[in-house]
């Protein structure tokens, strides 16, 4: 039995320890709440990260995919290039062997443009009305310029040959030009999405400070619950014990309290049998007591 200096001390223990555990428990509180807080937006800096380099993958293979079409666009523009070298120096080999023909056979003029000479005189004859003299010496000259058409077309195969040779690198060229202006094209699509994965990298390693310093806060947050509960367990446990302490009190004053309710109701009890034995007058207090009396062990 604990005497009452004891268990004022007990009281006062436990009364303390209630406070300590509150504070503990509001501390605890306050840092589950901070700690959520610091994962709410490490969450959201995670979910930039995850879009960023999300975007950056598709950047990345826009660019290679164009690098590598620029890359086969040149290759095809160096084939064309020297494609159109090797007839520009077949058609100054042409030329060459032109002027030499034309020097040869002293001609001064193209089988075509003769052959619209000779076409020309002739529609002259079929639809104009010449004299006989005139018509003559029309047919003179055509017969001249047949002459010499005639002997050209021994020869017409080199101006063909130019000429089929120039409208080749006429088209190369075009083609040249217009594989040259898509490299251009591509080379800055490519170019800009370049910039804009180095722009993007850049905030990504921004944002992965951010999320690190979460990281170190929500670490640092668990460690100081982790410290609260341990201690939170600790008084709760020192509670438990002073409580069971005060619990054995209570319940020996109330068995202390039981027996001298009981001493005093088997006295009472007593004092009515006498009374009844000897004809005296019954209380009310004395009619209770032999009724509580009844269940006394």
């Amino acid at each position: 039995m604990l005497t009452p200096e004891e268990t004022k001390e007990l009281t006062r223990q436990v009364n303390e320890l209630k406070t300590q555990i509150k504070e503990l428990r509001t501390g605890l509180n306050q840092l589950n709440d901070q700690k959520e807080d610091a994962f709410s937006k490490k969450n959201k800096v995670s979910e930039q990260i995850r879009k960023l380099i999300s975007q950056t993958i598709k950047l990345r293979k826009e660019r290679n995919n164009l690098t590598f079409q620029v890359k086969r666009n040149k290759e095809e523009r160096k084939k064309l290039n020297t494609g159109i070298q090797s007839k520009i120096k077949k058609i100054k080999e042409k030329h060459k062997e032109r002027k030499e023909v034309e020097k040869k056979h002293k001609i001064k003029e193209k089988p075509s443009a003769i052959k619209i000479q000779i076409d020309k005189l002739e529609t002259q004859i079929e639809t104009s009305a010449l004299n006989f003299e005139k018509e003559k010496k029309i047919m003179k000259v055509i017969k001249s310029l047949k002459k010499q058409y005639k002997e050209l077309r021994a020869v017409s195969d080199v101006w063909e040959k130019t000429s089929e040779l120039s409208k080749n690198i006429d088209t190369e060229k075009k083609t040249a030009d217009k594989v040259h202006k898509d490299i251009q094209d591509k080379a800055k699509k490519s170019q800009e999405k370049h910039e804009i994965i180095i722009t993007e990298s850049k905030k990504i390693d921004e944002l992965k400070v951010d999320e690190d310093k979460f990281n170190k806060e929500i670490s640092a947050k668990k460690e100081e619950i982790s410290k609260i509960n341990t201690e939170l367990e600790g008084k709760l446990c020192e509670l438990s014990a002073l409580n069971s302490k005060l619990n054995i009190q209570r319940k020996e004053k109330k068995q202390k309290r039981e027996n001298a309710t009981k001493k005093k109701l088997s006295e009472r009890k007593k004092e009515a049998e006498e009374k009844i034995k000897k004809g005296g007058k019954l209380t009310t207090e004395d009619i209770l007591a032999l009724q509580s009396g009844e269940n006394i062990k």
